[in-house]
């Protein structure tokens, strides 16, 4: 039973899946009257939790990619805005959110400098081997068999003799891959980016097609939503028009990626390497990648940082005040 100060609270609908960690639950609370079906009394299906405060649910947030089908959005008739906590939005039914003029916002504008990072700590790993390196020092290899092959550089000449970088292909150029972008920048490497549509601010080239931006490319790094015109973008045709010395890194989704072809290729040496934080199947990894030491696997971390999750608590609750405020949101995804 809220108290009478708890009742003035702007309300918001908690939707998380059971033993899932939200560490800023508290101080939310704070500010907001949140009704979270798995802290009911006595324990009540959410189904039911939610048709029985549906018609006073105007914004939703959901915690991580619990899953927002149409079937929950029909439970709620007032409802006016989801507030998601991961980056992509692949779990919330977007068409019927578009249909019903429902705002959805975001967490890559938290996550971005976080997911940049590691994109390019990936991508020097995989160039510079420092991980298969770190092995074969800790087997005991160096004194025994000697000096561990050369690495590559990101720059494709030496600095003092008209010195230019690597072509690096962006699939997605939104506030990830800006990122991405700036910091390679920094590197000398030449960068075009694959889009939905061209970005009229944006001074690097742009391609129309993920195979385009390829055949222009000697690393592509895909970082884009996931949906359904963009599952399996990177595809054999892509990865075979990158090139033998190609380097594929990817911090979006696994499914971007058609999982299979690519660790066929990479078996096959028909890709340079590949630097992987998402998979198809989580937690489940292809065991043929295990034994290849030109390419790096990350667990899905590249926004685990104390950092990145402090950045999120503000955005979120950002957003939550702005839309109670009816001021602009903060992280607005695009449904076209």
């Amino acid at each position: 039973m809220a108290t009478a100060q708890e009742e003035e609270l702007p309300l918001v609908l908690v939707h998380r899946i059971p033993n899932f960690d939200f560490p800023f639950k508290h101080r939310l609370q704070a500010q907001f009257r949140l009704l979270d079906p798995l802290d009911s009394v006595p324990p009540e299906s959410t189904h039911s939790f939610i048709s029985r405060h549906a018609a006073s649910v105007r914004v939703l947030l959901c915690v991580d990619p619990t899953p927002i089908s149409r079937d929950l959005l029909s439970l709620l008739p007032s409802l006016q805005l989801i507030v998601c906590s991961s980056a992509g939005v692949d779990h919330v039914d977007l068409i019927e959110c578009r249909r019903r003029s429902i705002a959805v916002t975001n967490a890559g504008k938290a996550f971005s400098p976080d997911v940049a990072d590691l994109a390019v700590g990936l991508l020097i790993d995989v160039l510079r081997r420092v991980s298969a390196g770190d092995r074969y020092v800790r087997a005991g290899l160096w004194a025994r068999n000697g000096e561990y092959p050369l690495g590559f550089k990101i720059l494709l000449k030496h600095q003092f003799s008209n010195a230019f970088g690597k072509r690096v292909g962006i699939v997605g150029l939104g506030s990830i891959g800006g990122e991405i972008a700036k910091r390679l920048e920094s590197f000398g490497c030449a960068i075009g980016y694959n889009s939905r549509r061209k970005k009229p601010s944006v001074p690097f080239p742009w391609y129309k097609t993920a195979y385009d931006l390829a055949i222009n490319s000697d690393i592509l790094i895909v970082c884009c939503a996931l949906t359904e015109e963009t599952r399996h973008i990177v595809n054999k045709d892509v990865m075979v028009a990158l090139g033998k010395g190609g380097v594929i890194i990817n911090v979006g989704r696994g499914a971007l990626i058609d999982e299979k072809e690519l660790v066929q290729l990479l078996v096959q040496g028909e890709l340079g390497g590949a630097g992987l934080d998402v998979f198809e199947n989580e937690p489940d990894v292809p065991e043929e990648l295990f034994s290849l030491n030109n390419v790096v696997l990350s667990p899905h971390c590249a926004v685990a940082t104390p950092e990145c999750f402090d950045a999120l608590e503000e955005l979120i609750t950002a957003n939550l005040k702005a839309f109670f405020s009816s001021k602009p949101l903060q992280s607005v995804v695009e449904f076209d």
